[in-house]
């Protein structure tokens, strides 16, 4: 299986998770508002201060993002590009946000594709602090209680990422055995997933968010991406037993490599190792 070499020696535990409650939903973003406030907002209207969500459309502006490039110190194994700012309305077409904290504060992973208003296609990490909400539009939800994914240093990749940690009850309702995973670099994808599934008794689950990269993508379709730096979202994705019983991820994602390439479509099992990260939640019992 494919793998980079990090700068930081990899921990025995391959993947971060806690054991929390949860609760799916949807609400709008509002107009005219910062996206991070935008998404807290909608957060802390059905009791939660964190969790992850989809959307399938959107439009943005301002607007800034960086998308994935190579490292030019060597201080990490890939890195960020400099920051875009396309003028006028971006319309997104899809993408996954993790919301939690950095440095005591809300704060957003976010990856997707878009179109700006030049008609360009392109994608990447959004920016929390310059990016705007310029019309109303709907996302899909999934509220955690007991679990918050929090930026904290990682010695492994050398860059502060998500990861989840366990806090208190905001007493939000909930209807969900969830879990809130960061798989870790050169793991496969699936099998990642199919393993931690099969430790915790977990018969089926459905995955909500998805944010992260993989080194490079080889998809269902016939499709590959060689550029090993992505940055990629989750569109849909269910674990579940498959024609011979055993346990099977199914995993749809989007991405952008560090050449402006996009592609979409389903995961092969078994050949999609995690570049710096991947965070997620499961959603124990959940098929689709």
């Amino acid at each position: 299986m494919r793998s980079i070499k990090q700068p930081g020696a990899p921990p025995p535990e391959r993947i971060q998770w806690v054991e929390a409650r949860g609760r799916a939903f949807s609400f709008t973003l509002q107009a005219g508002m910062p996206l991070l406030e935008a998404a807290r907002r909608g957060f802390a209207s059905e009791g939660f201060a964190g969790g992850v969500l989809n959307f399938r459309r959107g439009a943005l502006g301002p607007f800034a993002y960086v998308m994935p490039a190579l490292s030019k110190t060597g201080e990490n194994a890939a890195f960020y590009s400099d920051t875009f700012r396309p003028a006028g309305v971006t319309r997104l077409r899809l993408g996954s946000m993790t919301l939690g904290t950095r440095d005591g504060a809300p704060f957003f992973h976010c990856h997707g594709l878009w179109t700006e208003a030049d008609g360009k296609t392109s994608g990447g990490h959004m920016m929390p602090d310059e990016t705007v909400v310029a019309e109303p539009f709907e996302v899909e939800a999934f509220g955690l209680d007991g679990a918050m994914f929090t930026a904290e240093p990682d010695a492994e990749t050398n860059f502060k990422l998500f990861g989840p940690v366990a806090v208190a009850s905001t007493g939000a309702r909930t209807t969900s055995r969830a879990f809130a995973l960061r798989l870790r670099p050169n793991q496969d994808f699936a099998g990642g997933l199919e393993a931690f599934c099969r430790a915790h008794g977990i018969a089926r689950a459905k995955i909500h968010g998805g944010v992260g990269s993989t080194i490079g993508a080889h998809f269902s379709h016939g499709g590959v991406t060689e550029p090993f730096a992505t940055e990629l979202a989750i569109t849909a994705g269910t674990i579940a037993p498959g024609a011979s019983g055993a346990l099977e991820a199914a995993l749809d994602v989007a991405l952008i490599d560090y050449t402006g390439g996009v592609a979409e479509g389903r995961l092969i099992r078994g050949d999609n190792p995690v570049l710096m990260t991947m965070e997620l939640v499961l959603e124990a019992g959940a098929s689709s």
